[in-house]
Parts: structure tokens; C-alpha cells; sequence
């Protein structure tokens, strides 16, 4: 019984189902805080010269006040006007953050609404729970990864400064333009490097949590048995899907009724739909059963069969047998072949008195079957 105790096994689609409902998926906020950072960094790129507009606006407001006398309501209507300007500054790059923070994290768990997340729970202001949780040794791993990984980043980002050093002498003899042009590109360097970095954080993060989180939801062979009983084996489930197999089968029988050659009924009861086509002569096969069904089924054949005008025979000896013997696009048994070949000349005879069909078509018909 030891061994049934180990989670060895991968967690099944019920479990993982049940821990999305629960909000347990596999995320990296490194991997989100990635990609909010490269998208942060390319907007403030982006709107420098948006940025650069906004601040001569508020500049204006500000050096319109050196004309006028400044009292409460001025004051206030000023630091409203700058308000709205940072507003109207920062609400694309704050924007453009939120939309990829979603899109990052929609794209490693997809989408997901879990009402028990947000549900409140009376255990969560129990504060010796609340201890537990900050001091727990997860906790402390996670502290400690993110320390080590801001000292990399510090100790990388150090290291690609110092050797910015040995260009310092001849760029101070350069001229301010030279100077700021050589700013800008090593803060580029800089940029880059760092982004690389976070990458490769990010990544690792984002397999590790994946790990994991698989790793969290293993299941030993003893829960694999239960839930399998609980829902490979229910009755309810066995049944439901019995149901819909049949209706499925029903669905498709119907539509195979219109190529029936005759409907051979109880006359109440039994119905069953017989097809002797070009293909089953070309092939010599004998009749084929394209549908059948007693009861409220067969009524249901019956109006289909009327519907697209196929004849119905009453042979209720005959109906009973074939309902009984024969299977669903199956040929009919041998035992019933002459009694249904009757049925079948009875049908040409009709559809010659009818006029339906003509002595050369039956005597092709008759030629195919000699050959």
C-alpha cells in the first residue's frame, strides 16, 4: 500500500480541471514581468516626443501664472490642468502595461474566470495561518531566488559598465553632442544585455513553475483508481453517453432512409428500410438494412419513407425477422433472402402498374442481375 501513497502518476484532465476552477495554474510572473518590462522600456522609446509636447503644455500653464495674480481657485484650476496632462501622458504606457500583463498571463494558462479565487474565506484572517504562510519555506526559497537573481542582474549590469571605463578619457574630449550620442548607445548596451538576462530568467522561471505545478498535481495509482470509478464508471455518466451514442445513431440512421428501396412494416410496431440499389447489383450484394426501429421509431421511418415517396409493404412475419436478425447498414441474413426478394418484385410489380417505372427499366435491371 506504500507505493499506491507515492504520486507517481501525471495528473489526469479531471484534476487539472478542478485546480483551474480553483485558480491553480502554472504561471511565471518572471515571465510576465519580462515581457511588461520590454514593452514598458519600447513605449517610453515610443512616446519621448509625446512625453517632450505634454511637458511644453505644462510648462505653458506654469508661465501663464507670472501674468496673472495668483489666488486659491487659480492655483487650483492649475494643478488641475497639470493633472490632466500626466494624466493624459501616462495613460498609454499604463494601458499598453495592462493589456500585456493579461495577454502574458492569457497565453500560459488561457483564459480562465474562478469565482472560489475572489470567494472570501474565514481561514485567511486566522493569524497563525497567515504566520505560516509568510514564513513557510516556500516562501523563504522564493525570497531567496529573487534576491540571487537581482544580485546576477546588479553584479552582470556592474560588470558591462566597468567596461565602458577605458572609452571614458576620449569621449570627454569629445564635444556634448559626441557625449550624448555615446550615452546613448552604451545605455542601449546596457538595455540589452539586462533584457537577455531577464529573458533567460524568465524562461527558466516559466519551466520550473511548470514543473512544478505538473509536479503539485500528481496523483498516486490510488487516487487514478477512484477517480476512474468515480467517473469512467458512474452510471449516470455511462448512461448519458449510451444516450447520446443512440441519438447519434438515430440521427444518422434517418438520414439514410431516402435511399431506401422499400420500408417493409408490422404494419404498427416494426418498420425496417431495405436498400437494393445500383450498388448493391453492380456488386451483387444482396439487400442492405439502412434503418429500423419499432414503436414511436417506426412511425418516424415510416414518415420519412412517405415523405420522400418509398414504398411501404406490410409483411409483418417479415418485419419481425429482419428486426430481429438483421443489423443497421448490414446485408440482410440468408435465410430471409427470398421472402425479401418477394417484397422487392412485389415493389417493381407497383411501380410498373404506376407507371413509376417501365418494362425496359426492369428488364435492365434484370440483365444487371444475371450478369
Amino acid at each position: 500500500m506504500a507505493d499506491d501513497e507515492e504520486k507517481t502518476q501525471a495528473p489526469s484532465a479531471h484534476k487539472i480541471q478542478k485546480a483551474r476552477e480553483e485558480g491553480n495554474v502554472g504561471k511565471s510572473p518572471e515571465m510576465v514581468g519580462f515581457f511588461i518590462l520590454l514593452v514598458g522600456l519600447g513605449m517610453m522609446f515610443f512616446l519621448i516626443p509625446y512625453w517632450v509636447e505634454g511637458a511644453q503644455k505644462i510648462f505653458v500653464h506654469v508661465n501663464a501664472l507670472f501674468n496673472l495674480d495668483v489666488d486659491r481657485r487659480i492655483l487650483g484650476n492649475l494643478m488641475l490642468s497639470i493633472a490632466f496632462e500626466v494624466f493624459v501622458m501616462l495613460a498609454p504606457l499604463f494601458l499598453a502595461l495592462m493589456i500585456t500583463g493579461i495577454i502574458a498571463n492569457v497565453a500560459q494558462f488561457g483564459l480562465l474566470f474562478s469565482p472560489k479565487v475572489i470567494k472570501p474565506k474565514l481561514s485567511k484572517l486566522n493569524p497563525i495561518s497567515g504566520v505560516k504562510n509568510v514564513i513557510s519555506l516556500k516562501k523563504l526559497l522564493d525570497g531567496f531566488m529573487i534576491t540571487l537573481k537581482v544580485f546576477v542582474a546588479f553584479i552582470v549590469a556592474f560588470a558591462v559598465f566597468v567596461s565602458f571605463f577605458n572609452e571614458l578619457p576620449s569621449v570627454s574630449m569629445s564635444g556634448l553632442y559626441g557625449q550624448i550620442m555615446w550615452f546613448r548607445q552604451k545605455a542601449l548596451i546596457l538595455i540589452g544585455v539586462l533584457l537577455i538576462l531577464f529573458f533567460v530568467m524568465a524562461v527558466s522561471d516559466y519551466l520550473i513553475k511548470r514543473y512544478q505545478y505538473t509536479k503539485s498535481l500528481k496523483m498516486s495509482v490510488k487516487e487514478v483508481k477512484e477517480e476512474y470509478k468515480q467517473y469512467e464508471q458512474s452510471p449516470e455518466i455511462k448512461a448519458k453517453i449510451r444516450q447520446m451514442q443512440q441519438k447519434l445513431a438515430s440521427r444518422r440512421m434517418m438520414q439514410e432512409i431516402p435511399t431506401a428501396s422499400v420500408v417493409i412494416t408490422n404494419p404498427t410496431h416494426y418498420a425496417v428500410a431495405i436498400r437494393y440499389g445500383e450498388k448493391e447489383i453492380e456488386h451483387h450484394m444482396p439487400p442492405v438494412v439502412v434503418a429500423k426501429g419499432v414503436d414511436e421509431l417506426a412511425v418516424r421511418i415510416k414518415s420519412v419513407a412517405r415523405e420522400y415517396d418509398i414504398r411501404i409493404i406490410e409483411n409483418p412475419p417479415l418485419a419481425r425477422e429482419l428486426y430481429r436478425q438483421a443489423e443497421i447498414n448490414q446485408v440482410i441474413p440468408q435465410a430471409l433472402f427470398v421472402l425479401t426478394a418477394k417484397v422487392l418484385e412485389e415493389v417493381e410489380r407497383l411501380d410498373l402498374l404506376e407507371g413509376k417505372k417501365t418494362m425496359s427499366d426492369i428488364l435492365e435491371k434484370a440483365r444487371k442481375l444475371k450478369q
